[in-house]
């Protein structure tokens, strides 16, 4: 049986997940009955992959903005073909000014930012570190992700519909503060490979990252499709000359045998990560710092 171990602290969490289960049989069976009837009952409601990616993000109360006349549930495509004439042209460059309170704070941005969650709880929780900017293909998760930053009320994230391997180049050398961070995390992994093409980590999107990253930035990869997570890997570690990965840097950072990542640098789970880790998938991770 499955012990529910949910840590409650309203501080952000610095281990590697604030919601996690674990096997703890023997330790279950010394629990009072009422007490195991209630983590029972948890464990049942909490099981699907929805409502756990609603208890990761508690603290941000998102629920509270669902519901008539709100942006809550929507639904999407869930593969859109970005070489489509409708994604070609790059985005218009935004006035900073306007879009952050501060636009000369180190800008993370992460590509294919789904529906912004993930993002939205680093601007919350980080919010004098850093710019958060999200760069999403499907029009519907931007909206409903810009409609939850108005009423959070947070001034360091914004988030775009764009094709990021065209506007990112002219997005990005256009901000007034230095790139520090990019992430890439669970992309649509496009299995067929005549459609290969159509992943967004081509090789004109490295070199673009790998020009515009600050000295000592950092590049975070992550997808549960293996094949996904070596085509990235293969196409950052061509640019060795100038990134070099983070374990090899910071003996802080474990890797397994075969350089993923042992642990999750960031934090929080993307909404991703939740669902593939319930289903039992291998989270494939790899993180670079440029030199």
């Amino acid at each position: 049986m499955l012990g529910l171990r949910w840590n409650c602290s309203a501080s952000p969490p610095s281990s590697r997940f604030a919601l996690c289960f674990t096997k703890s049989s023997s330790s279950f069976a010394l629990i009072p009955a009422p007490l195991r009837a209630f983590r029972a009952s948890c464990w049942s409601q909490c099981s699907r992959s929805p409502n756990l990616v609603e208890l990761e993000y508690a603290d941000l109360n998102l629920k509270d903005f669902y519901g008539a006349g709100c942006v809550g549930h929507v639904r999407i495509r869930q593969h859109v073909n970005p070489l489509s004439s409708s994604f070609v042209a790059p985005v218009k460059v935004p006035e900073w000014k306007q879009v952050f309170s501060n636009p000369s704070l180190p800008l993370m941005v992460d590509i294919g930012c789904g529906s912004g969650r993930f993002l939205i709880w680093l601007a919350k929780h980080f919010p004098e570190s850093r710019n958060y900017l999200g760069l999403e293909i499907r029009n519907k998760l931007v909206q409903r992700s810009q409609f939850w930053v108005k009423e959070l009320g947070l001034k360091n994230i914004h988030f775009m519909f764009a094709n990021a391997t065209i506007s990112f180049e002219h997005l990005v050398p256009a901000y007034p503060g230095p790139l520090t961070l990019v992430s890439i995390l669970c992309p649509d992994p496009h299995f067929k490979k005549r459609h290969h093409k159509r992943r967004v980590v081509q090789k004109s999107l490295v070199d673009s990252v790998v020009k515009n990253l600050s000295l000592g930035g950092q590049v975070i990869l992550q997808s549960d499709v293996l094949d996904v997570a070596l085509d990235m890997r293969d196409q950052f570690d061509a640019r060795a000359d100038v990134l070099k990965h983070i374990d090899a840097l910071d003996a802080n950072f474990t890797c397994d045998a075969q350089g993923w990542l042992l642990e999750n640098p960031m934090g929080i789970r993307t909404e991703r990560e939740i669902h593939a880790e319930l289903e039992g998938a291998k989270i494939y991770k790899r993180m670079y710092q440029k030199v």
